[in-house]
């Protein structure tokens, strides 16, 4: 008897571990900014886009989606240039720290209320990866039926091959 309560103790024990999700903060590296803007301007594109983990289909305007991070802390995207893709975001952006470690990457643009149906004119977007070709963010985007999801974007250089970009369910 005595075996197996310590059995039940342990097993319960793991489970409850098991299904605890904790992520530990990503710890921007020293070069966070010429990593985001290379040596003057990079440009990323979206490899894969997850609305709460779930994959989400990336049709003609996602695929052409351009995101340009600049070294005098400008960014901009190219939605505007493609019929029919929306208008784009223009504005200034910096890193930012949380009180629990969390790196951010914040945008500030008078385009942002509209754009993402905020009263703000800045959004903060965590950082999960970033490194010379994988730039990957998550944020909170208010959606149909005033739900709230967290939008995970992979971005990648635009220069590189991604086979599986054009996803559809």
């Amino acid at each position: 008897m005595k075996y197996l309560k310590t059995i039940i103790f342990l097993s319960a024990t793991l489970i409850f571990c098991s299904c605890t999700k904790k992520s530990k903060p990503f710890k921007l590296p020293e070069n966070a900014m010429n990593l985001i803007h290379g040596d003057s301007s990079k440009t990323w594109k979206i490899a894969r886009r997850y609305n709460d983990d779930v994959r989400m289909n990336m049709g003609p305007c996602f695929l052409s989606y351009r995101q340009t991070f600049r070294a005098d802390k400008t960014v901009a995207d190219n939605n505007e240039e493609r019929i029919d893709c929306g208008p784009s975001l223009k504005g200034i952006y910096e890193f930012r720290k949380d009180s629990k470690g969390y790196s951010y990457v914040k945008i500030k643009s008078p385009d942002i209320p509209s754009l993402m149906n905020i009263e703000k004119d800045y959004k903060y977007f965590k950082v999960l990866k970033l490194n010379k070709d994988t730039l990957t963010i998550s944020f909170k985007h208010k959606q149909y039926g005033n739900n709230y999801r967290t939008i995970t974007d992979v971005l990648v250089r635009e220069d590189l091959d991604i086979g599986d970009r054009y996803f559809h369910h």
